[in-house]
């Protein structure tokens, strides 16, 4: 019987950053994940007789939802810990832990406090499949199911044009890591000064946009942002997890509100919400609930895009 701990390239593969993946194994994912919201998806249970465990030190709704589901629909047994059940908070070290887990479980799904360091210490054993479900500089799988629910509703990614309104978050990173990976792409990013993305973020997208004939750019007036695009996105202002050392941090993210005169500008898009929303912050109730949002598709995808991650990851299959 083949040992599906190792997957069928006999190696552990992790998911810690858009960056781990070369761009035929990101366009995969993309489009496996497409493909799981499918019709012919339906049964599919590659990671019979696995356990998949799932570690979140903050709360999540959809991103703990979406790896539990995904788990237990391809068929793997489903371990929860919160932030209190591992023996982390008595003295034993991430690395002891990681090498413990990893005699026991196929795969783990990491949302850190917030240090990514702490994700990076989980790769010292290499038996257990790591997966970044958000730290405080990226949030990957995000990345993934944004660009798959992309796929489904365009039928392409590459050639598209993307507009972002609000800070430059770890959702942000992630999405200019994996749109600067497709072919004439245009994303903008229109951030409050100050609240940008980290630069090397920026740097890394723009070097690789570069190379493909794409476009990585980051304004700070929502004026400024290009118009007639194909897909406004927003966030919310405060990122799962963070706070802001300015009181008065809401002055400067108001003009980034994405409402229906923003909408206007671009006449033809769909919009995107990584959720939570607060409604009347970020986004407007009567554009998030209005024809044009595709919000919710968005994070029902992100269970589609947990199958086709964790089956990556597990089971080792690729393109």
């Amino acid at each position: 019987m083949a040992d599906l701990r190792h997957g069928s390239l006999g190696r552990v593969r992790h998911l810690t950053s858009v960056n781990d993946l070369s761009d035929a194994e990101l366009h995969y994912l993309v489009q496996r994940s497409a493909w799981y919201a499918g019709p012919g998806s339906a049964g599919v249970r590659p990671l019979e007789g696995c356990v998949v465990g799932s570690y979140f030190r903050t709360t999540s709704t959809r991103t703990r939802t979406a790896f539990a589901a995904a788990a237990l629909r391809l068929g793997a047994g489903h371990v929860a810990y919160g932030p209190h059940d591992l023996q982390l908070n008595t003295g034993e070290s991430i690395e002891d832990t990681a090498r413990v887990l990893g005699t026991m479980l196929d795969a783990l799904v990491v949302r850190t406090a917030a240090d990514p360091a702490e994700l990076r210490a989980l790769l010292a054993q290499d038996r257990m499949a790591i997966v970044n479900a958000m730290t405080a500089d990226e949030h990957p799988t995000q990345a993934i199911a944004d660009l798959s629910t992309i796929e489904r509703h365009f039928g392409k990614v590459g050639g598209l044009r993307i507009a972002y309104f609000g800070e430059g978050n770890n959702t942000a990173s992630a999405l200019a890591l994996a749109l600067s990976r497709y072919a004439d792409v245009e994303f903008c990013l229109a951030t409050p000064r100050g609240y940008g993305l980290e630069q090397v973020f920026l740097e890394r997208a723009q070097a690789q946009a570069a190379e493909r004939g794409t476009s990585v750019v980051e304004v700070h007036d929502p004026a400024a942002a290009i118009e007639d695009a194909d897909v406004v996105y927003t966030t919310r202002w405060q990122t799962t997890g963070t706070s802001k050392a300015d009181p008065e941090w809401r002055t400067s993210f108001v003009p980034f509100q994405v409402n229906e005169a923003l909408m206007s500008r671009h006449p033809r898009a769909v919009f995107m919400h990584d959720l939570p929303a607060h409604r009347g912050e970020e986004v407007t109730p009567e554009v998030l609930d209005g024809p044009a949002s595709i919000a919710f598709r968005q994070a029902e995808q992100k269970m589609h895009s947990a199958k086709a991650v964790l089956e990556w990851c597990v089971r080792g299959r690729h393109p």
